[in-house]
This record gives C-alpha cells, sequence and structure tokens, in this order.
C-alpha cells in the first residue's frame, strides 16, 4: 500500500511539523510529507524542511484577498500529489471553498481540550480560570474556527506555579506526540477496506432499487429483482487487491481500459471473461466521483428499461 502522502502548512519554526516529519520516517507509518509551504517565506520551520529533503513553498498572502492566497496554496497542495493537509502552527483563518476542497482530509492541532478555549490566548485563559488539567486536540478542520469533529486528545496536568509558558511548553511535548499518532490513524482509516466498502456501498445503494447481500463471500450489489451491477472484493484469493468490479461493455472495451491505464484497472479473475472490469480503490489516490460513473453506469446496464431510463 502506498503511503498517503500529506502536505503540512505552518507560519512559523514548525515544530510539530518537524514531529509529523520525523514519526514519517519510521518504516511502518502510513503517510509521508511530500510538502511543507507556508504563508511567510521568512518561517524557520522552512529550512528544517529543505533540510530534511522536504520541498517547500512559500508566499506572503499580503495584498491578496483570503480565497486568492488559498486558491495559490491548494494549487501548490495538488500540484505535490497531497492526499492529506495537516496545519502546524498555520495562523491564517481558511476560506470555506478551501476547507470543503479538503473536507474530511485536513487536521488541525489546538493546544486546548476542544471544546473548551478555542481560538488564542488559551493558556492564559486556563491559568485565569483556576482550571487544574488542560491539554491538546487533533480535530478535523471545518469553516468555523477550531470546532471540526476531534479525532484525539491528551490531557497535560496544570501544576501550582503554572505561567503561560510553563504550561505552552509542557503542552507543546504532548502535542508532539499526540499529532502523528492521530494523523497516522486517521490515513488508515480512509485506506482500510472497511472505510472502502463503506464508501462503495453509500453509493451504491443510493442508486434506484438497489439492494446488497454476499456473493461468493464478497459483497455485490444487484438490482431488486434483477441482477448485480457490482462486487467489492479484497484480496480475493490472495491477490492483494481491494477493488470495486463493474460491468464494461465487454472484453474490448475492458482490454482497452487496462492499457489506458493498468494501475487503476485490471481484469478480474472468474468475473474477466464475461466483460467485467476491476477499479482499484487501494492505490491511495480513488477518485469517487469516477467510481460513482461507473457504477452508474453498471447500474443503467442491469437494471429492467423502468429504471434504466430513469434521469438522474
Amino acid at each position: 500500500m502506498p503511503k498517503a502522502r500529506v502536505g503540512v502548512l505552518i507560519s512559523g519554526r514548525g515544530s510539530n511539523m518537524a514531529a509529523l516529519l520525523y514519526a514519517s520516517r519510521a518504516d511502518d507509518c502510513p503517510y509521508e510529507i511530500v510538502l511543507v509551504a507556508a504563508n511567510d517565506p521568512q518561517a524557520p520551520g522552512l529550512a528544517l524542511a529543505a533540510a530534511e529533503g522536504v520541498p517547500t513553498f512559500a508566499r506572503a498572502h499580503q495584498g491578496l484577498k483570503r480565497a486568492e492566497f488559498d486558491a495559490i496554496i491548494d494549487v501548490e497542495l495538488r500540484r505535490a500529489g497531497c492526499d492529506f493537509v495537516a496545519l502546524a502552527g498555520y495562523m491564517r483563518l481558511l476560506s470555506a471553498d478551501f476547507v470543503a476542497n479538503w473536507q474530511d482530509r485536513m487536521v488541525n492541532i489546538h493546544p486546548s481540550l476542544l471544546p473548551a478555549h478555542k481560538g488564542l490566548h488559551v493558556h492564559e485563559a486556563v491559568l485565569a480560570a483556576g482550571e487544574t488539567v488542560s491539554g491538546c486536540s487533533v480535530h478535523l478542520v471545518t469553516p468555523e474556527l477550531d470546532d471540526g469533529p476531534v479525532l484525539g486528545q491528551t490531557r497535560v496536568a496544570v501544576v501550582p506555579g503554572d505561567t503561560p509558558e510553563t504550561l505552552a511548553a509542557r503542552i507543546l511535548i504532548a502535542e508532539h506526540q499526540l499529532y502523528p499518532r492521530v494523523l497516522a490513524g486517521l490515513v488508515s482509516r480512509a485506506t482500510a477496506p472497511e472505510t472502502l466498502l463503506d464508501r462503495v456501498r453509500q453509493l451504491a445503494l443510493a442508486l434506484p432499487e438497489a439492494e446488497e447481500k454476499l456473493s461468493h463471500g464478497s459483497p455485490g450489489f444487484f438490482v431488486r429483482g434483477g441482477k448485480f451491477f457490482a462486487y467489492f472484493q479484497r484480496d480475493h484469493h490472495g491477490d492483494g487487491i481491494t477493488a470495486v468490479l463493474v460491468k464494461a461493455s465487454g472484453v474490448e472495451e475492458q482490454a482497452q481500459l487496462i492499457e489506458n491505464d493498468p494501475d487503476l484497472y485490471y481484469r478480474p479473475a472468474y468475473f474477466g471473461p464475461s466483460g467485467w472490469i476491476g477499479i482499484r480503490l487501494d492505490t491511495g489516490e480513488t477518485d469517487w466521483q469516477h467510481v460513482d460513473d461507473w457504477l452508474t453506469r453498471s447500474w443503467r446496464a442491469s437494471a429492467p428499461k423502468r429504471l434504466a431510463m430513469l434521469p438522474f
């Protein structure tokens, strides 16, 4: 399984970026850092990333509207082939379009136990409130500041005599341990067979009168009272592949698809001679709109005319 490609956005020294980067060097880490980008060309973290051989990009945001600057960053992330984005001390509010483009694939770390103490001056607020426990949180990014679903937290005790600086320093240690672990869990779940099956199931069962049942040990999707139009396969007879099988127009189209993109398409055992095509879901770069289009096309080829002609 290829490692997930992660872009990290920073504004300063990038200590959490460094924690993610060094964690990624472990053989069993499911992600790699492929780009570090900053809204400040003088951000110290850029020099560290470059020294470690990670491509960097920097552009000052001054003079640009928020959406304009975010579009520039988005282009660089996509040029680097990023699958996920990690914010690591990125001191910018993000535009709604940018957040939408990376929905469920962008995370941030915040130095409090969310939902408590969102925004800035967290440690001062914790001490002013007389709290005995603080910590850090990793969450998915949504348009609202520090408001996305929390993926992981670490609690850190407030010590008598703490200042905002001493508390921040101790929480930073926890951040460096929490962030790589949570990011690894997120990218692993995104490519886990169970997650991929759930996504295929959601798309397939959204089609009119589509139902699911096991067929030869694999989840299959069929038109009620009719034919199968898709199968989900995982390591079928030990081939190591996770894929969805759909109907092509025949073996000629099947062969052409495989010739044009052998990394995406393959001829599945048993189903191949009948013109079915396998679409790999385990490459880490699944185009779900493409999968949805194929499921719809295969459904139309299998549905009775009264359904196949429905406009949707």
